[in-house]
């Protein structure tokens, strides 16, 4: 049975369930979805025995949407909502999500756009066709988040031809004959932190779990092993959340023939692509050269098909897919496989967090099945013991006050994702208790526009968390105290004035970015401090530094420059994203249920080996630790 024979299949499927007074224009498969068009889109939707009875006879995800017939064109509606739409509402943005037809309006004031009894949204709904959907504007606007809607909206027709090709591909017709198999091949960062790739084979697919960089290096992931060839027949790609080791080589594939789909949640989509153009930017401003261009990146934004968490999805014939948090940064997603209609379950961490942060819950630890897992590493030595959050702010504080108070600035390296917004709350509430004496806090590089991403998607954060940043005065982001380095020359006069101040700067291994600006004009005064606040591979110039190196090279555009590091440097532990040992440890006996095979990677080879051991011999789970290059058959 081919593609067409299983889509005339799910058609006469439809059919059979969907009462004929329900009026169908067409069915076609879009991604991993089958789309229902129609033009009685209220009537079919609101109707909950056909939805279930669908979901029933289907076993497949399904969109039912509104014939494009019945949808005025985007231009037009918005056109129709700014005049139909009091201004008390004080519209922000608006977003046309052509996959379900439905226009997001952000607002100041979202209820003024339902109108009495929900007369002005009835309205609206009627004269565009469209389902209107009124929500509150994001505190913090966010240029990446509009610029990808836009991007999306205005190349819808490419991307629905994307999507009709990808369905066909996961509706093609399985492989007659020979055993079924599920094994994975170690393609980078497995005993290192760095470059992040993994090659999930079967029978009948091949799926790339992340493909970073390595930020200490050059080194890209193992692209040219026989398994990854040629990249055009790799089935999917999933990432597992927007930090350059895991998602920073991505365009690359698109540069070199890989032409399908990459699934993760929304924030990882919009996170990635901040950080793989600011990449870009930055690749030129210190060697003239960089792997890809932005129109690869816009390539790649439109093969995105965004998964929320526990929705799960068909992305091949034999493969179900199924995101979790993860509670490492915002959008981060533990990937679960279905393989074969339940021959094997893997799951992989990626980066994960068990323990509750100042932004995100703890990771999930419960399945519906799982035989094996491949289980990050990062803290995995033996005496890798993490600070509480609570211990680790108060050291923060302890010595923000002890630079400062003699006059001296405050340098913290950080990634613009994740550990910038930790440090920012804490900061934040510290100088609001008189815990630190209020002083200038500065944002230097993606910093800002990764927080306003963060307001965004406020159901990826914490509930406490969601709370504050709605509400007026409360929102720890909006605070004072924060500002913006948006100018060379504001970096300029930061570096030179003469008062206290703190300064958070990317990138967060000291790997080139604003942060070597401030280092190279504060490094030779002992007033100053450096904080370290997140992890340091091995080789990064952050790792060196912390080590106590007294003498550092900096290589920048072809010139060499050596420093005498006279700042005070410091280590804040506590702030990681990722698990530390006890955590790691407490994370597999939480379990649910216990997997037969835990596979270890993303960690230095010594701690990938501890942590290895220290499995087996407590839960006497089958453990590995295979380096770059090796596979390893889970079933």
């Amino acid at each position: 049975m081919n593609a067409e024979s299983i889509l005339e299949r799910l058609k006469e499927s439809v059919r059979r369930i969907v009462p004929e007074d329900i009026d169908i224009t067409s069915i076609t498969l879009e991604g991993p979805s089958v789309v229902i068009y129609t033009k009685d889109f209220d009537k079919f939707s609101e109707n909950q025995d056909i939805i279930k009875a669908l979901a029933t006879e289907l076993m497949k995800r399904f969109d039912i949407r509104p014939d494009p017939s019945t949808l005025e064109e985007a231009d037009a509606v918005e056109k129709t909502i700014r005049e139909m739409v009091p201004e008390e509402a004080e519209i922000v943005d608006l977003f046309f999500d052509f996959d379900h037809g439905v226009v997001t309006i952000e607002a100041i004031n979202p209820q003024s756009i339902k109108g009495k009894n929900n007369a002005l949204l009835n309205d609206l709904k009627r004269d565009t066709g469209w389902n209107v959907k009124p929500v509150r504007a994001p505190p913090i606007h966010s240029k990446t988040v509009s610029d990808v809607r836009g991007y999306t909206r205005y190349n819808r027709e490419e991307r629905t031809k994307i999507l009709n090709r990808i369905g066909r591909r996961i509706a093609r017709p399985m492989l007659k004959g020979g055993d079924q198999f599920a094994r994975i091949t170690a393609l980078g960062g497995f005993r290192q932190i760095g470059r992040s790739a993994t090659l999930l084979h079967t029978k009948e697919s091949r799926i790339l779990i992340d493909c970073g960089l390595d930020p200490s290096s050059d080194d890209a992931p193992y692209f040219g092993m026989p398994e990854m060839q040629p990249l055009s027949e790799i089935d999917a790609v999933v990432i597992t959340h927007a930090h350059m080791d895991h998602s920073g080589l991505l365009p690359v594939l698109f540069k070199y023939g890989y032409d399908g789909p990459v699934y993760c949640t929304p924030p990882t989509r919009d996170l990635m692509i901040m950080l793989q153009l600011d990449f870009i930017k930055l690749s030129y401003g210190e060697s003239d050269r960089a792997p890809y261009e932005a129109s690869h990146v816009r390539n790649q934004a439109l093969h995105v098909i965004p998964l929320d968490y526990e929705k799960t999805t068909d992305i091949s014939p034999d493969v179900k897919l199924t995101l979790y948090n993860a509670g490492h940064i915002l959008g981060s997603s533990i990937a679960h496989f279905s393989i074969g209609n339940g021959f094997h379950n893997v799951a992989f961490t990626g980066d994960t967090k068990f323990e509750k942060t100042w932004l995100f819950n703890q990771a999930n630890s419960r399945f519906n099945r799982l035989d094996s897992l491949v289980l990050e590493s990062t803290y995995g030595g033996n005496r890798d013991v993490q600070p509480s959050r609570a211990s680790a702010s108060e050291e923060l504080a302890r010595l923000l006050q002890q630079a400062t108070e003699k006059g001296g600035k405050v340098l913290i390296p950080v990634f613009a994702v994740g550990r910038s917004q930790e440090v920012m709350l804490v900061i934040e509430e510290m100088m609001r208790a008189g815990k630190l004496p209020q002083m200038p806090v500065y944002l230097d590089g993606m910093i800002w526009e990764a927080t306003a991403i963060h307001t965004a998607y406020p159901e990826y954060l914490n509930s406490s968390l969601k709370t504050r940043i709605f509400q007026q005065n409360e929102n720890p982001f909006l605070s004072p105290i924060f500002k913006r380095v948006e100018t060379s020359e504001m970096r300029s006069d930061i570096c030179h004035s003469p008062d206290p101040c703190i300064v958070l700067a990317t990138s967060g291994m000291m790997q080139g970015g604003p942060v070597m600006e401030y280092f190279r004009e504060w490094v030779d005064d002992p007033l100053n401090w450096l904080l370290f606040v997140g992890y340091q591979s091995e080789g990064s110039m952050g790792r060196t530094i912390q080590r106590g190196r007294k003498r550092v090279t900096l290589h920048t555009r072809g010139r060499t420059m050596d420093l005498d590091v006279k700042i005070n440097v410091e280590t804040v532990d506590g702030f990681s994203g990722h698990s530390d040992r006890k955590q790691l440890m407490k994370y597999i006996s939480s379990l649910s249920p216990r997997p037969s095979k835990v596979v270890i990677n993303h960690g230095e080879e010594r701690k990938c080996a501890e942590l290895a051991t220290a499995i087996y011999q407590k839960h006497r789970m089958e453990t590995r630790a295979p380096a770059n290059l090796e596979t390893v058959r889970l079933r």
